[in-house]
């Protein structure tokens, strides 16, 4: 083979390998994956399930809240799991008890604000037992149990002697775990 012919040859194999080069870094896509977390003393986790929730209160006509005050409950819970009572730290006491703490935005003493078009109602929340949730104030302590728990709770529309109106509403409340 004369020299030219290999120059050739290899120029043309060299310049489909540069072209197939190209063809493989041209961008094929790409993403990106988010990640967070934490690591913490804690007696519990709480569920990836129960961490953020959306709780659908139906529609309710006017004249129920009218009428009686507030509409139906509507049940949602918190789910604790890997619970053990001996901290990881050295030198702290066992943990036994827990509160919850629920907190956002306050219409009243004791209700959850709304935004949205409807007007004249909050967000009461209430524990398995009928404690009140108090926005930013904790609930009544409960006894810590090895393993998983679940903490069951209600929500209700309930009127806040404002002049009801009508519409769509829409709120977000905080829950955090204290353990003593």
């Amino acid at each position: 083979m004369s020299s030219a012919a290999f120059r050739l040859g290899v120029g043309a194999s060299l310049l489909a390998l540069l072209a197939a080069a190209g063809v493989q870094a041209r961008d094929q896509g790409h993403g990106r994956v988010n990640m967070e977390g934490s690591i913490i003393d804690t007696p519990c986790a709480i569920d990836v399930a129960s961490r953020d929730q959306t709780i659908d209160m139906l529609t309710l006509p006017v004249g129920q809240i009218i009428r009686d005050g507030y509409g139906p409950t509507r049940p949602f819970s918190i789910r604790l799991v890997d619970c053990a009572l001996t901290p990881m730290l050295p030198n702290r006491p066992d943990w036994s008890h827990f509160r919850v703490t629920f907190d956002g935005p306050t219409a009243h003493d004791d209700l959850f604000s709304v935004s949205g078009q409807a007007r004249g109602v909050g967000l009461q929340i209430a524990d398995i037992a009928g404690a009140i949730a108090v926005p930013g104030k904790p609930m009544p302590a409960s006894a810590l149990q090895v393993g998983s728990m679940r903490l069951d709770y209600t929500l209700r529309l309930v009127g806040d002697h404002q002049t009801l109106r009508a519409g769509a509403y829409r709120t977000t409340i905080r829950f955090k775990l204290d353990y003593f």
